[in-house]
């Protein structure tokens, strides 16, 4: 897998954008999430947007983070939302979503952002299980659906006690490489 930054409305992502929406409104009986999302807001240093190729050169996975601050949605100073993680249904199992999830994880805290903080929802057990085995906690709800009864909110510190920045680290069974963004704004695998 090649795993590569690019914009929020690149047509890979716009893609793939679609088909997480199509599974949303699935599972929930809705039109997918409705949560406000520009590409502004997934560029560096304020943000990061990833997809994941196969070696054909298909998009198969993307994710992204933005910055948030405290704000009257639940939000705190030096959060970092996680937004569209996905994975196509042909490559599930294999680590994919825990190697974008930590390089969204690295990237934010290279940025200067205290806590990652992602909202799922109970008809997505596989992304609750996948977010509690990488070490996020439940936490008081936030965002756009902070008050519907299915939403569960999940945050990890990207600090230690003593407020020095955690460790990156490939977490268990993830696959292939980790990267972060360069000072040029391109993502680079680095392990």
């Amino acid at each position: 897998m090649n795993v590569r930054a690019t914009s929020f409305d690149h047509p890979d992502a716009v893609k793939l954008n679609d088909r997480v929406q199509g599974e949303y409104a699935e599972r929930y009986g809705d039109e997918g999430d409705a949560t406000p999302l520009a590409p502004g807001m997934f560029e560096p240093p304020r943000g990061l947007y990833l997809i994941a190729y196969d070696d054909r050169g298909a998009p198969v996975a993307t994710g992204g983070w933005r910055t948030q601050e405290k704000n009257e949605d639940g939000y705190a100073d030096g959060d970092a939302e996680i937004k569209r993680m996905y994975v196509t249904p042909e490559v599930r199992g294999h680590g994919l979503a825990r190697r974008i999830l930590a390089a969204l994880e690295d990237d934010a805290r290279a940025a200067g952002r205290t806590r990652m903080v992602l909202e799922t929802g109970t008809k997505q057990p596989e992304a609750i299980s996948l977010y509690l085995s990488s070490g996020y906690e439940p936490c008081a709800k936030f965002g756009h659906y902070r008050f519907h009864e299915l939403s569960r909110c999940y945050a990890k510190s990207l600090v230690d006690a003593t407020g020095e920045r955690t460790p990156a680290a490939v977490p268990a069974g993830a696959v292939g490489a980790v990267g972060a963004v360069g000072t040029d704004g391109h993502y680079r695998q680095t392990t």
